[in-house]
């Protein structure tokens, strides 16, 4: 996949997960950011677990991520000390 894939990937991904964590968007470069490194946690996780990680730009793929994308968000709310959800 592209940069610009992942980007977008991450764009997306990191939107909805803040969306799912607490509600409103963490500004538009640290969503692109979390979605990034929540879609390389995923798919390690998915991976781990006998399953498909991101496999390129499709709808698996962003579930992936955004799954990825809510546990970085739930540990970086712990870090930092802001409320998740």
């Amino acid at each position: 996949m592209s940069i610009i894939g992942w980007l977008i990937l991450g764009l997306i991904a990191g939107f909805i997960a803040s969306k799912i964590v607490n509600a409103q968007g963490q500004g538009i470069v640290l969503d692109i950011v979390l979605g990034i490194v929540g879609a390389l946690v995923g798919g390690f996780i998915f991976d781990a677990a006998g399953g498909a990680g991101v496999t390129g730009f499709n709808l698996w793929s962003l579930l992936v991520a955004i799954i990825g994308s809510i546990i970085v968000l739930i540990l970086y709310h712990a870090l930092t000390g802001r409320r998740a959800f």
